[in-house]
């Protein structure tokens, strides 16, 4: 019935589906991981400087996309790629099963640290394929005008349960700090089974042009080709420019909020998971809207709120070290600054995810999405080089404030790039 009122042809029907099915399971998976941070510095007893690589890591992987897009392109069976690299990054999580129950075991400079993060390098190290391939085949399998509403509404399910997953598992790691152990084996079949759907979505018959180049031709290749882009598309250029500049405020602020929950409100896991919920429940209900919103307005001018959410998020979160009002219930702190918190970042969240996995395809024909959207996750991991460990280098030389300063400061000189590329393509009729 809701497949029906969509108005899909058979196609978009068979992909909604797969897609959907695909957005769910990763719900779960990325559920678990929304505390990843938080429980290996509350957990593990990480340092902060080993919590910023973690979360580097998630980023770092696309400063490879280049050289794995050009391996890609040589690959005549995608879907068979697609399932071996979903068994090989995300099997490794099997491993957390053996970790010990024991503080003692995690003090100090413990070799379980080395393990964990190496263990997640692996499974961040498939999303340089697999993220790709999303765009590349939603581009082709939806129309124009359905991309966005619906990459909305599979996008709105993943949040759902998202959301359950994280609430639900921050009770347990309160229960047992450890439960994490059991948790992660079931990420791991759950990751291989959800790539195994996406590898079922029909992908676009390609006939593969006979290699001429060597390897490493044809990656210095793809890299003079994303220079030529960016030089050629100045609209996009601008807008990867202001991503750069939102990037390391994101990346760097992000690292000192998990410190700030531990260090500075001493919050539980359930208050963390609370906080979490809550804003993406409101994203959950702005979600459709702003899916919409997408497809009828310059990405630019939808950059401008996304990036002002994040600004004013960060601001209501640093409020919090000086006014600490705050009420209890159910073993949930909450603060009254961070209702505002909440808001923003919920704003926040329902804009970024389809301006980050999705903006970039505007910017260009369709049978270059892929392309396109491979140069913006290359630029992600160009810049998450620093930003997480400057986030912490900051923190620890300046404190809180200055550090949420010089992000806020960084996301403003993002928006007004973003508004004066605009400005100037509607002045000019370049768009």
């Amino acid at each position: 019935m809701f497949l029906r009122k969509l108005d899909l042809n058979a196609q978009e029907q068979k992909t909604f589906k797969l897609h959907t099915a695909y957005a769910a399971i990763e719900g779960v998976i990325l559920g678990v991981i929304a505390l990843n941070e938080f429980v290996f510095l509350k957990s593990l007893h990480g340092s902060n400087y080993q919590m910023s690589f973690l979360f580097q890591f998630s980023m770092l992987v696309f400063t490879f996309l280049i050289l794995f897009n050009e391996f890609i392109k040589r690959v005549k069976d995608r879907k068979k790629l697609l399932r071996i690299t979903g068994i090989v990054t995300r099997a490794p999580l099997l491993l957390l099963l053996f970790f010990p129950h024991s503080e003692e075991a995690m003090q100090g400079d413990s070799v379980y640290h080395y393990i964990f993060l190496g263990i997640f390098l692996i499974y961040y190290f498939g999303n340089p394929i697999i993220f790709p391939n999303i765009n590349f085949v939603l581009k082709s399998n939806y129309r124009h005008q359905n991309f966005g509403k619906l990459y909305s509404y599979s996008t709105s399910l993943n949040k759902i349960i998202l959301l359950i997953t994280t609430f639900v598992y921050g009770l347990l790691l309160d229960y047992d700090n450890y439960f994490y152990v059991y948790v992660f084996p079931v990420t791991a079949v759950l990751g291989i089974i959800s790539v195994y759907l996406l590898s079922m979505i029909d992908y676009p018959k390609e006939e593969l042009p006979e290699v001429k180049k060597t390897f490493w031709q044809s990656v210095g290749g793809s890299i003079m080709n994303m220079f030529g882009i960016l030089k050629e598309n100045k609209p996009y250029l601008h807008f990867e420019i202001a991503f750069m500049l939102y990037g390391f405020a994101f990346m760097s602020s992000y690292t000192v909020i998990n410190i700030f929950w531990y260090d500075a409100l001493n919050l539980n896991y359930t208050s963390v998971a609370f906080y979490r919920n809550s804003y993406n429940i409101l994203a959950i209900i702005l979600l459709p809207f702003f899916g919409k919103l997408l497809g009828d307005i310059d990405p630019r001018k939808f950059g401008v709120i996304t990036f002002s959410s994040l600004a004013l998020y960060i601001f209501f979160l640093s409020l919090t070290e000086f006014l600490r009002g705050n009420f209890e219930f159910f073993n949930i702190t909450v603060y009254y600054t961070l209702i505002f918190y909440i808001i923003f970042h919920g704003i926040f969240a329902a804009t970024m995810v389809l301006l980050w996995n999705i903006g970039s395809a505007y910017f260009g024909p369709a049978n270059q999405a892929g392309t396109y959207q491979s140069i913006h996750l290359s630029l992600t991991g160009m810049r998450s080089i620093a930003s997480p460990i400057l986030g912490v280098l900051f923190y620890e030389m300046f404190g809180f404030m200055i550090t949420f300063g010089i992000a806020i400061f960084s996301i403003l000189v993002g928006i007004g790039v973003l508004m004066w590329s605009y400005r100037k393509a509607k002045r000019t009729g370049v768009e």
